[in-house]
């Protein structure tokens, strides 16, 4: 993923350089993926505006939010979906194949309590999404930037934790997980420096791997090579 900076300008016309959180990469799609975002996009997608969404709009229903940002294929979003009826769920990722994939999926497995955006997620939290309405906010493996002069590229950061606050309900969970233990270390300082969240860890600091987080080829093929994940949990408080 690339860095890349909007220039904004203050009343006196200084110059503000703002990072996104990542930048939109489009990708080449397959035909399936290309058919499926052709056809299932009018159904499933939600195209950005500045605009707040309702969600009992969106989903006809007032049902439990979780939004997931930064999805990749989409595989386990649209497990969880299917695995949980009872809720609703919002995948925010800016790859456009991975979109695609995830509708592809999504279609395959006849879900309909599933919304996609292709689109920056710090944008979308920011003019999109109504304050105190999620349930869950989740964050699986984002870019660790391990060198440590790209930490501060790292999309867990204290104005970002304080943005997913504002979003949550009160009881509502931040998970994050990581296979990088320096960035989880980094997460755990965030969010305990973060006011009004409290670890929801019932020994230590991290929780294990909730069984409706299903595991990605990903994490398998890490744990076959000793690799370690950490979930991490935080709900707000108020």
């Amino acid at each position: 993923m690339t860095e890349v900076t909007k220039t904004e300008l203050t009343e006196d016309g200084k110059v503000i350089r703002k990072v996104r959180s990542f930048v939109r990469r489009e990708g080449r799609l397959t035909k399936g993926q290309e058919q499926a975002l052709n056809e299932s996009w009018p159904t499933m997608g939600i195209d950005f505006e500045a605009t707040e969404l309702d969600w009992q709009q969106v989903f006809g229903n007032d049902n439990p939010v979780v939004l997931e940002i930064g999805f990749g294929m989409g595989a386990s979003l649209v497990e969880m979906a299917k695995n949980a009826p009872e809720k609703n769920f919002v995948g925010i990722e800016v790859h456009t194949p991975g979109v695609g994939a995830c509708l592809m999926a999504a279609r395959e497995a006849g879900v309909s309590n599933l919304r996609v955006m292709c689109h920056d997620a710090v944008e979308v939290f920011e003019q999109m999404l109504p304050k105190d309405s999620l349930d869950t906010v989740q964050l699986f493996f984002p870019d660790p930037w391990h060198k440590k002069r790209h930490h501060k590229r790292r999309i867990v950061q204290l104005p970002f934790a304080e943005m997913v606050r504002d979003k949550l309900k009160v009881g509502g969970v931040f998970h994050m997980a990581t296979d990088w233990e320096n960035y989880a270390e980094h997460m755990i300082d965030v969010m305990e420096a973060a006011p009004h969240y409290q670890n929801v860890a019932q020994e230590g600091l991290y929780v294990p791997r909730p069984d409706d987080r299903p595991l990605t080829k990903f994490e398998q093929r890490g744990q076959r090579l000793g690799h370690g994940v950490w979930d991490i949990k935080y709900t707000r408080t108020a």
